[in-house]
């Protein structure tokens, strides 16, 4: 018997190869759940739905009629949908004084109206019968991190969204709740993570030694999946005590690596 036996489970922004979408799938899928999984490479999709024995619907999450007719295609082909999950998410590091109008109109799109978008669909669509929806934000929603000022933005203003979604659709049994990884090891951050002296940076940093993965994020994700969850409204912070303390500053990444001979000092 698996924590999600029966359950109908739609996770978005899983088409990259390994990323935290496809990690959740794999284990909501051996945690017993149909899963259905999107985005926007329909070859990654359908080989990730055959390889959990799931289904994949097309999304481009910065579109309202492909957003709508995502859900809607996962209700005509499975009648219900009990789990709802948004990885998406551009980790856009630029300074300050360099983010241009496209990319906040871009940023904006994916992570803000998006994700808007895709709640006003649920409330809709779960209203008669609840269900769980996660969305994934991040750790520096609440700490600072340099040059990553319009992803922040964006992820502190979908938490929340899913607080009041939480409040409102709560009587409908509906839960809302969000999880907060740091730093974590995926493809996206693979080139970065290659710098050793980064790495302990970072690592100084965490309360519990290392920096997260994307199955510590599927972990929780499958509690908040459960009928064992009794929270509505939280951001988990699922970042090994990061939050306790912060992340490196750039200077300090910056001399770290001199320090170490990966980079030529300024």
């Amino acid at each position: 018997m698996g924590r999600l036996d029966g359950k109908v489970i739609s996770i978005v922004g899983a088409a990259g190869e390994d990323n935290m979408g496809q990690v959740m799938a794999r284990r909501f899928a051996a945690e017993g759940a149909k899963v259905i999984v999107s985005g926007r490479n329909e070859a990654a999709l359908r080989s990730l739905a055959e390889e959990i024995k799931g289904d994949w619907v097309l999304c481009d999450f910065t579109q309202k009629t492909s957003i709508y007719g995502m859900i809607d295609t996962i209700i005509e082909r499975h009648s219900r949908l009990d789990v709802a999950v948004n990885a998406t998410g551009w980790g856009l590091l630029v300074p300050w004084t360099e983010h241009s109008e496209k990319d906040l109109d871009d940023m904006i799109d994916l992570q803000f109206k998006g994700p808007f978008l895709w709640l006003q669909k649920l409330v809709q669509t779960m209203s008669a019968t609840g269900g769980s929806i996660i969305q994934i934000s991040s750790a520096t929603a609440n700490i600072m991190l340099d040059d990553h000022a319009a992803y922040m933005g964006t992820k502190a203003g979908t938490d929340h969204l899913i607080r009041c979604v939480a409040n409102q659709y709560g009587p409908k049994g509906i839960r809302a709740n969000s999880i907060s990884p740091g730093l974590t090891e995926t493809p996206m951050t693979a080139e970065p993570l290659k710098s050793a002296a980064l790495l302990a940076e970072f690592e100084s940093c965490y309360p519990l030694g290392r920096i997260g993965s994307s199955e510590d994020i599927a972990a929780a994700a499958t509690f908040l999946a459960s009928d064992e969850c009794f929270m509505t409204g939280e951001n988990l912070q699922v970042n090994g005590g990061l939050c306790l303390r912060r992340n490196p500053m750039g200077t300090e990444l910056f001399d770290a690596m001199v320090a170490a001979g990966e980079i030529p000092a300024a």
